[in-house]
């Protein structure tokens, strides 16, 4: 899976937050707005991968229990793909 090329990642470095935003054909209309884990996830994103390896590659990043960084993971997979972010 990767990210949909219709959509942008944005940075407000001065508060955290992640922007995910669409552009083009993007079947989705509107921002969505997310914070450091949300946003490294999308940078994960940027290139082929699969659920397996973005919660590796969360793991080795974050100190937090393996059951809360497979939620987190597995909630913005299905978020974004609700909205048509990833292409699959």
């Amino acid at each position: 899976m990767k990210l949909s090329p219709n959509f942008l990642i944005h940075t407000q470095e001065d508060d955290g937050e992640y922007l995910l935003i669409p552009v083009a054909d993007a079947r989705f209309s509107g921002v969505v707005r997310g914070n450091r884990t949300f946003g490294t996830i999308l940078g994960l994103l940027k290139e082929e991968t699969t659920k397996e390896d973005l919660i590796a590659s969360m793991k080795a990043k974050f100190d937090a229990p393996d059951d809360v960084i497979t939620s987190d993971v597995e909630k913005a997979l299905a978020e974004l793909s609700k909205i048509g972010a990833i292409i699959e």
